[in-house]
């Protein structure tokens, strides 16, 4: 290994040497701890610390890094302090999660670093938003996130890359090339000779370095950030290396081949950067033995205090309190009486121009919502107003976006997705319920993120263009869930939700749209999340409904000789049990109205929650009236059959009767 010392003074080749050696000596005492059943797991990145910390030394401080399991070093070189890091090890309070999550798997925007989380890729994502943010923000900042050679496989990976180079973001996107994904050898996880040969297809720079040498990586990265922080452009770096342990230590290595593991053995980056800089004369036996004893002693210190700690006691209101980010919920009037009759449709556009007025640092981001204005033209006009800084075309990808979503959250911006329909959620799925959901619970971040839902059913647009999702959201602690019906209730909870800085799931029904229209304020106002609304009333049945539920409901009702109260939830999470409550009181009897399918809907959990605790108010079982378990079939007759629609008026009656 051959370490070219030009452009490095002795005191700088020196203090690498100490970063290089710090998170080693800190896995050499964890080993030792595991064997000792003091720590549960370890993931270990000996022979590869060069890496990181190479890329952390060259980098700014205020530069955002999103390591992974093997990158000890981006957190030693930051000065993270070890009893603090050894607590997040433990699952104690002192650490970084409050003991709810384990090893690298937390943020700390105190040292500008966001952890991963065990699904492999979605880090990239979130990379590219704050390196988007530092973009506008004209910070001049760059943004490193790693991945391994087999988490390149992952379709996040390649979302992420491809919105990067086409939003010419500065983001390096390091790959620790070493050799194997858990136990799969790489050539069974690709086929290319080397990644740099992908950055072609992306139309971006590729590099190759010795992920071993510790000198190569330094010199390597800091010419490229202060080339990207002057010119914006993403760089993948393929740094190559070998990981010399399993993948956890459970797992073992027998399955590498002998010859392989002695043929990397030679290439320590420790151990030959120790042997170059004795050499050289600029550091002594005696000063590499003065440079350990100072390290273990602060690791000793830091171990002590982490271990003087037990796991957290357990208190459930504050873990139900740390869920959301705090946030005071004060519905906001109309400045004036002024009123205009608005579609649905425009209602929406019009809370949210009217956002992106109040809110500077709000992001909208979606397939088509430029000049084309979204395929439903939502966002018709707004580019000539807002400019396409703010409101940006994204490529046919889903998770990144909503991952940089995140990004901007982190850099504290606010972010709005779009789904061109709900449907295509599916393709993001992970970056909501497991980035967005628990960002703050994690590590207190907030997720700042409002995703925009064109929902439903009603249009003859087949499986994949009319599903009702909110029960896919409904499960996740984390997520608020909005639902109107119609164009006050669209307009007023829009704006309340991007006024919460928690993540939103903000469905809006297409076939509302164009269908229902009345006077909406013209101002600025909000309509409280987590308040339901009785938009009828009556004293024989009580129908809880949501979204398209409502107009079915008043519709049927109107035909009948039955008086109901009809109970518009608007929000979905969090539910107004309050008003559930005082409706099932008053009528005593309960239907449950919703457009997606039966079983496992909103409906259920309602049903649940009125059968524990209102039982005793009820004169009749609560009933349920929903879509069939099925797919939405394509062929209008066969849609309508699929809605609850034409089975709600005897299911009515059965209530009514029984």
């Amino acid at each position: 290994m051959k370490f070219i010392k030009t452009g490095f003074s002795d005191p700088e080749l020196k203090h690498l040497y100490e970063a290089l050696v710090r998170p080693r000596l800190i896995e050499e005492k964890m080993l030792i701890l595991l064997r000792q059943n003091k720590i549960s797991k370890w993931f270990s990145g000996i022979g590869q610390e060069a890496i990181a910390v190479g890329l952390t030394e060259a980098l700014d401080k205020d530069e955002y890094i999103l390591p992974m399991h093997r990158n000890l070093g981006v957190f030693t070189s930051r000065n993270m302090p070890f009893d603090r890091l050894f607590a997040q090890w433990q699952g104690t309070m002192m650490g970084y999660t409050k003991g709810r999550d384990r090893s690298f798997h937390f943020g700390t925007n105190e040292h500008h670093i966001v952890g991963m989380i065990s699904h492999l890729g979605p880090q990239n994502g979130v990379a590219d938003g704050i390196a988007l943010a530092t973009k506008l923000k004209k910070e001049n900042k760059v943004t490193a996130v790693f991945n391994g050679d087999g988490g390149t496989s992952e379709g996040d990976f390649h979302e992420a890359v491809n919105v990067a180079a086409v939003w010419d973001l500065p983001v390096i996107f390091v790959i620790e090339n070493n050799g194997y994904g858990l136990s799969t050898p790489s050539n069974e996880q690709f086929r290319c000779k080397s990644f740099v040969d992908k950055a072609i297809g992306y139309g971006i720079e590729g590099v190759q370095v010795d992920g071993n040498n510790i000198l190569e990586v330094y010199r390597t990265i800091k010419k490229l950030a202060e080339d990207i922080r002057k010119n914006p452009q993403p760089i993948l770096l393929e740094c190559i290396t070998f990981r010399m342990r399993g993948h956890e230590e459970a797992s073992g290595t027998k399955y590498v081949p002998k010859e392989l593991m002695d043929m990397w053995a030679q290439k320590d980056p420790v151990e030959n950067y120790e042997k170059f800089l004795l050499a050289e004369g600029i550091v002594s036996e005696k000063d590499i033995e003065n440079i350990r004893k100072k390290i273990k002693k602060d690791i000793e210190a830091g171990l002590n205090v982490a271990f003087q700690e037990t796991h957290p006691q357990a208190d459930t209101e504050t873990e139900l309190n740390d869920l959301f980010a705090s946030h005071i919920s004060t519905e906001i009037k109309p400045s004036s009486e002024k009123s205009t009759e608005k579609r649905f449709i425009d209602a929406i556009s019009d809370g949210l121009r009217q956002s992106m007025e109040r809110f500077p640092n709000l992001v909208l981001m979606g397939q088509d919502i430029a000049e084309y204005g979204g395929v439903f033209k939502i966002t018709d006009g707004f580019v000539k107003q807002f400019g396409k800084e703010r409101v940006r075309n994204t490529p046919i990808c889903e998770s990144a976006i909503l991952g940089a979503g995140l990004g901007l959250s982190i850099k504290g911006m606010k972010a709005m997705v779009e789904m061109q329909f709900a449907d295509f959620v599916s393709e993001g799925i992970t970056q909501i319920v497991n980035n967005l959901a628990k960002a703050h619970w994690r590590w207190g971040q907030r997720a700042d993120v409002v995703v925009r839902m064109p929902t439903g059913a009603g249009t003859a647009a087949g499986p994949f263009h009319s599903q009702s999702n909110e029960a896919w959201f409904f499960h996740t602690p984390g997520l608020k869930i909005v639902y109107p019906s119609n164009p006050y209730d669209a307009k007023g909870l829009l704006c309340a939700s991007f006024e919460d800085p928690n993540p939103v799931m903000y469905f809006e029904h297409k076939l509302l749209y164009r269908s229902v229209k009345e006077l909406v304020p013209d101002d600025y106002y909000t309509v409280e999340i987590g308040k339901a609304k009785l938009v009828r009333e009556g004293a024989d049945l009580s129908i809880i409904t949501y979204g398209m539920g409502v107009h079915w409901a008043i519709e049927i009702l109107e035909s009948m000789n039955v008086e109901a109260d009809v109970l518009d939830l608007r929000t979905l999470l969090p539910w107004d049990k309050e008003a559930v409550e005082k409706t099932v009181k008053k009528t005593n009897r309960v239907l449950i109205l919703h457009e997606d399918t039966m079983t496992g809907g909103v409906g259920a959990e309602i049903s649940a929650w009125i059968n524990e605790h209102c039982f005793k108010h009820l004169d009749a079982p609560v009933m349920r009236v929903a879509s069939l378990d099925t797919p939405i079939p394509f062929a209008p007759t066969l849609e309508q059959n699929f809605l609850p629609k034409d089975r709600l008026k005897s299911k009515i009656e059965e209530l009514a009767a029984f």
